[in-house]
């Protein structure tokens, strides 16, 4: 059992109530714009976290959280005529404050903050909402790539990965030198694989809210060679 963080608990709550905006009649009267699918990557864990949870800022009963600019980061699992998706397995992993992943080919030479998750898990409720607290995504270099401040996604359902995509962090200024992002060539599509990370206002430590709802269309491949090398949907 985690500490009873009180931001976390007035989070959570928040979460129940304004999700009912979203179950409103008529709503969704047209088709939503499907998410775009992107690459899992090379970085998946090798190696789970001894804690998978949906906190990724303290480890078990560790005291002491990890570094970087605490993130609520939510969302819903939604079809394209804006039914949710109950009992959705929600995977993310990002690399963190110091740029390395928890893989072993993720690493940067500036080391690993050994106090962050870097992977959680979450099963969506009957509204589809998932919800994470972890860390506002930084850029990085790894292996001669560069890449935006990005988190991964994974969604799986039944035991089968469905999904795979990344939510990058609207009008950073590095998104333009994006070698994935650039691939999505088409504007509408790559507004879907952006999201707000907004300031909470009153927040003593510089928090911040972001909204991501994952639109599946058609399942996706897993990658660019059609192969996935994690995650828990993976292939047999």
């Amino acid at each position: 059992m985690k500490r009873n963080d009180p931001h976390r608990r007035r989070f959570l709550q928040g979460m129940t109530f304004g999700a009912a905006a979203f179950t409103a009649p008529g709503l969704f009267a047209e088709k939503l714009t499907p998410t775009a699918a992107m690459m899992e990557g090379p970085f998946y864990p090798d190696k789970m976290p001894l804690d998978t949870d949906n906190d990724l800022l303290i480890i078990n009963d560790s005291i002491t959280p990890a570094v970087g600019e605490i993130t609520y980061l939510t969302g819903r699992i939604l079809t394209v005529a804006g039914q949710p998706l109950r009992n959705a397995f929600v995977e993310i992993w990002q690399c963190d404050a110091k740029a390395s992943y928890l893989h072993a080919g993720g690493r940067n030479p500036e080391g690993l903050d050994g106090n962050f998750q870097g992977y959680g898990r979450f099963l969506t409720d009957a509204k589809g909402q998932y919800w994470f607290r972890t860390i506002k995504p930084v850029p990085y270099r790894l292996g001669g790539t560069f890449r935006a401040p990005h988190i991964h996604f994974g969604v799986s359902r039944n035991g089968r990965r469905i999904f795979t995509t990344q939510v990058h962090i609207r009008g950073h200024e590095s998104n333009a030198s994006d070698v994935l992002l650039r691939q999505i060539r088409d504007a509408r599509e790559r507004e879907t694989v952006l999201a707000n990370w907004k300031p909470i206002p009153g927040s003593k430590v510089g928090e911040f809210s972001a909204e991501f709802d994952i639109i599946l269309g058609a399942t996706a491949a897993e990658g660019e060679d059609g192969v996935l090398r994690g995650g828990i949907g993976r292939k047999s």
